[in-house]
């Protein structure tokens, strides 16, 4: 059985595609070896096949799927060492594995690194949260299955704890970390109270903390319960005994009975809770309302590629050619890769559609099956910088998205649904737009991000009927909630207690995971968006939804790198929410681009800082506002290209809209050894964006030169 499935890639993640990671793999051998992998059993065996596999294929794009195979199995065998190397190489490909960081986890604590420990432990226990169950496993399981893996993750961060108090002196350092130690095994035991080996640890803890009656209860229920624990209980118990002044001793039967009643009842499984609680919400006001007060702010936005997500048909908004390059032919196409469009040969290309303005009105006509020409009017342009869409309603009204958009930059007409889903797909043949089905439909597949407060009247998800929208775009209130309390307390002159999350956001006040949440509502790939009636808001608890993701591995390789890097722009706040700069600082989307930023002719990304784009790095990183210890850190002259944060740390490698846009795992470092092993291509190094004349051996020479310079030594971050 395989472990994963193919997720394509424009999706709004409603659903999970059923296509085995195997059907991805175009060479017969290496699909053969990665299948075989999955019917083994045996660890000796597995470990061998599987060491077979990536010296037979190491440009293999599933290394990570086979490292971990590679680690379990060595895990399997007592070679926690091997093992633990074998996860080290899985996680740098795909970081986001929580199984495999739980089982790594444990082994780091089983070997005495208790640091490590704490650290995959943690991660472990938020991915568990943060993601849906792997579609490897079932529906009906995957619930105890989480819990379990909760509860070792717990057991690790106790354990871990327990030995770093131990290598304290008596006092508050110690004290605290028997507290950690003690809350996390707790949770452990409310996660699996089965586990005699929680129990007896926290018995440990509680002893050593100084709590002799709980301690006595854990042992007593360990010894009582017959497991594997039982005999180490005992002993426990019979020392505790002993160590009794001698005119407070009863029997020790009479102990064991005594310390049996003191052990508190099993807490339920705790609930995960996200946000707040779902009190009722204020009532949504539309942008309009909010133009009164913020004027200057609401014509900004106004002019912003958000409020133009999705606009009715006006004929000063169309920016496609519809009067001279107004064609397409099937046949003859571009294919994107990596920031370059590429044409394809002509291959018995057949005009398909014309792009038209009859009476002051723009028209696609579509040549369809029956050999007739279809004329379609324009009632919706999607988009407004480098690329735009158009779409048509129906008397039914549904709107169907054509299936040829305009390029900007490249100023053609492109099946940008072929470039993007891959030829053979069900939208890379523009004959089957005359469908009009779910493929097509702007509501079942668009709607959820370019458009605001979208609900089903019907209360069910996103579908083709049935789905309608407050407003076109992205409104003031997808971002800052619904206003009408507000409006009303200024109006009125009245006040009301609001915290910084509540409605109005008060987005200089809180978390960036807070703030990066708000956007990830359309800026995040991954989320699975299988909310009923109230679609991408809601009018109680937290107004924008907060969706688990799709696990990474179950995605089509196409939006990866093969050094596990992500490759679309879709995955935008997935590649930022793998950086220290995230995760560690408080870096969030605000901390860049400005969401009201008018002037996207010149300023397309909506940057803060556009001219000086480095005050965007240096606000956190002091030291490198010196020019002087700037240069030293790039080896590139002050002015240079090369010597930009971004240049470097941020290279344009994400494909976005028929261009190149810049990844946003801000702390990315170029990686020779990974260019070496996949080649540019499928790993792009930004030294050889710039230097494309170079190779990747240079590179690994330039960048080992830099490190043991004595400048280097003082200011260069280490090539990880």
């Amino acid at each position: 059985m395989l472990v994963g499935f193919a997720q394509e890639l424009d999706s709004n993640g409603s659903s999970r595609s059923q296509g085995s990671i195997s059907d991805q793999i175009s060479d017969p051998a290496e699909r053969a070896a990665f299948v075989a992998l999955y019917q083994k059993t045996d660890p000796r065996r597995l470990l061998g096949e599987a060491q077979a596999f990536l010296q037979q294929f190491p440009q293999s794009a599933f290394l990570a799927q086979v490292l971990e195979i590679a680690a379990r199995s060595s895990f399997d065998q007592g070679d926690y060492k091997g093992g633990l190397e074998y996860a080290r190489q899985s996680l740098v490909l795909l970081p986001e594995n929580p199984l495999l960081l739980v089982a790594v986890a444990d082994a780091q604590a089983g070997q005495s690194q208790n640091d490590a420990a704490i650290v995959s432990a943690r991660d472990a226990l938020a991915y568990l949260d943060r993601f849906v169950r792997p579609i490897s496993v079932s529906e009906r399981d995957w619930p105890e299955v989480k819990r379990k893996q909760q509860a070792i993750a717990y057991f690790v961060l106790g354990r871990a704890a327990l030995r770093q108090s131990l290598e304290q002196p008596s006092g508050e350092a110690r004290r605290n970390l028997l507290a950690d130690s003690r809350a996390a095994l707790s949770q452990a035991n409310t996660f699996n109270p089965t586990d005699d080996e929680i129990t007896y640890l926290l018995g440990v803890v509680q002893l050593t903390a100084g709590n002799p009656s709980p301690a006595a209860a854990d042992f007593a229920s360990v010894y009582q319960q017959g497991g594997a624990y039982a005999a180490r209980a005992l002993a426990a118990l019979q020392q505790m005994y002993q160590s009794l002044p001698l005119d407070s001793k009863t029997s020790f039967q009479a102990f064991l009975e005594h310390a049996e009643k003191e052990k508190p009842a099993p807490e339920k499984t705790p609930v995960s809770v996200t946000g707040s609680p779902a009190a009722p919400l204020p009532e949504y006001a539309g942008s309009d309302a909010c133009k009164g007060c913020h004027r200057g702010i609401y014509q900004n936005w106004a002019q912003s590629g958000m409020a133009r997500m999705l606009r009715p048909y006006q004929p000063q908004n169309v920016i496609g050619d519809f009067q001279n390059n107004n064609e397409y032919s099937t046949g003859a196409d571009v294919e994107y890769l990596h920031g370059k469009l590429n044409p394809t040969p002509a291959i018995d290309s057949k005009l398909f559609a014309r792009m038209v303005v009859r009476d002051g009105r723009h028209y696609f006509d579509i040549k369809q099956s029956d050999g007739q020409w279809h004329s379609y009017p324009v009632d919706y342009t999607i988009g407004s910088k480098w690329q735009q869409a158009y779409a048509t309603k129906l008397p039914n009204g549904q709107i169907h998205v054509f299936p040829i958009q305009y390029n900007v930059l490249d100023r053609r007409w492109l099946n940008y649904w072929r470039s993007l889903d891959g030829p053979g797909t069900e939208r890379a043949d523009p004959h089957n737009f005359e469908r009009l089905d779910e493929s097509t439909s702007y509501q079942s597949k668009c709607a959820v991000c370019h458009t605001s407060q979208l609900r089903n009247t019907k209360g069910g998800g996103l579908e083709a009927d049935h789905l309608e929208f407050r407003e076109p775009g992205i409104g003031c209130e997808m971002c800052h909630g619904p206003a009408a309390r507000h409006i009303a307390s200024i109006t009125e002159g009245t006040t009301y207690d609001k915290r910084p999350l509540d409605p109005p956001v008060d987005f200089k006040r809180i978390s960036n995971r807070e703030f990066v949440s708000i956007c990830a509502q359309c800026h995040m790939q991954s989320a699975m968006r299988e909310s009923l009636g109230e679609l991408n808001y809601s009018t109680s608890g937290n107004f924008f939804r907060q969706n688990q993701s799709i696990p990474f591995g179950e995605f089509t390789r196409k939006g990866f790198y093969k050094d596990g890097r992500f490759g679309q722009s879709t995955f935008i706040v997935e590649a930022l929410e793998r950086t220290q700069c995230f995760r560690k600082g408080q870096v969030s989307c605000g901390s860049c681009h400005d969401p009201h930023s008018h002037d996207f002719s010149t300023n397309q990304t909506s940057l803060k800082f556009k001219d000086q784009p480095d005050q965007m790095c240096v606000g956190c990183h002091t030291k490198f506002a010196d020019k002087s210890t700037a240069t030293a850190h790039t080896h590139h002259g002050a002015t240079s290209a090369g010597s930009r944060c971004i240049a470097c740390h941020m290279p344009p490698i994400m494909d976005a809209l028929a261009f190149g846009a810049r990844t946003h795992q801000i702390d990315d470092i170029p990686n020779a050894e990974m260019t070496l092993r996949f080649g540019q291509q499928d790993s792009p190094n930004a030294c050889l964006l710039c230097h494309a004349d170079k190779t990747a051996p240079w590179v690994q020479s330039q960048l080992l030169s830099w490190k043991s310079s004595p400048v280097a030594r003082s200011s260069q971050p280490r090539v990880r």
